[in-house]
């Protein structure tokens, strides 16, 4: 998710994981890492009417806590101690407009919204696909497992095919995979592309895609690089990080089921969403938003301003 997972356009990382809404959320937050690995943003400045739209409790605090998945170069991953990318690179552009600082924890994508409703953070920044799945609280069969959340969306992305250089095995579609071996990140769009896929391939008589979801996508790119599948499904600006950073990989085929990423918030924390929805729109209006997308080779995926809930 052009850089539009709208591209992930990066995990559509971003895709439905509705299952990550799973009530008995013990499971989901089994691989959540607990420790804050950076932040972003400034304390103090800041507009004082979108400063007063925040609630009292963040006021107060001077800092948003974010949750995040940190292994999606370039939205957000990790150098050192230090969580960087475009998603922070914007939550340090609103903290300016809202006077506070966001603060970034690293934990497992598909635990995230489980751990967000427990409190154990205000908001997502994760390159979450906005989906009705998750605005609804649904699980995968689409049946009600919580609460369900709402989103800012600020970036449009899809998902793409990742494959070695010089692509051997000739994939441009899923269509070729049956029968393959892929690869993908467990709990994303992509991942529910790729099992959408695997059952068409047997209703259509060939053999079903052999599907290996890992935690990481960077665990899914190693796997393709030794040879072990085909391709890797990714958010497109994930792939397109990925081709563009060495000799080993290249993006092939069109981008596909694009989707906004989407800051995601509990349904009763609507103050703060209605101030990220203000601060996104400040900093789309003053350029910072263009001159982050552009450092990050994402400006494809811009959107003129910020919606909330538009996902499928």
């Amino acid at each position: 998710m052009t850089a539009g997972r709208a591209a992930r356009v990066a995990t559509r990382r971003a895709g439905i994981v509705p299952v990550a809404l799973a009530v008995g959320g013990a499971l989901l937050l089994a691989g959540c890492g607990d420790q804050t690995d950076g932040a972003s943003g400034g304390s103090g400045g800041g507009s004082g009417k979108l400063n007063s739209m925040l609630p009292d409790k963040i006021r107060s605090a001077g800092v948003i806590k974010v949750g995040t998945d940190a292994a999606y170069k370039p939205m957000e991953y990790k150098e050192g101690a230090e969580i960087v990318g475009l998603d922070p690179d914007l939550a340090e552009a609103m903290g300016k407009k809202l006077g506070v600082r966001f603060e970034f924890t690293n934990g497992t994508f598909d635990g995230l919204i489980t751990s967000m409703q427990t409190g154990r953070f205000d908001m997502i920044m994760s390159s979450m696909t906005d989906t009705k799945d998750r605005q609804e609280g649904l699980d995968d069969k689409g049946k009600k497992a919580g609460k369900g959340v709402d989103f800012v969306d600020y970036l449009s992305a899809g998902s793409s095919i990742l494959v070695k250089k010089g692509n051997p095995e000739k994939i441009e579609s899923v269509d070729q995979m049956c029968g393959k071996k892929v690869a993908t990140q467990r709990g994303t769009t992509s991942h529910e592309i790729l099992k959408a896929q695997t059952k068409k391939c047997v209703k259509d008589g060939k053999k079903k895609i052999d599907i290996e979801p890992y935690n990481t996508d960077d665990e899914a790119r190693v796997r393709l690089k030794t040879g072990g599948v085909v391709a890797d499904i990714s958010d497109f600006p994930v792939a397109a990080n990925a081709a563009k950073s060495g000799a080993d990989f290249e993006v092939v085929g069109e981008q596909m089921q694009s989707a906004p990423y989407g800051m995601a918030v509990s349904k009763d924390n609507k103050k703060l969403r209605d101030a990220l929805k203000a601060a996104m729109n400040a900093i789309i209006e003053d350029g910072s938003y263009k001159r982050a997308l552009e450092k990050w080779g994402v400006q494809d995926g811009g959107l003129k301003k910020a919606t909330i809930n538009a996902g499928d």
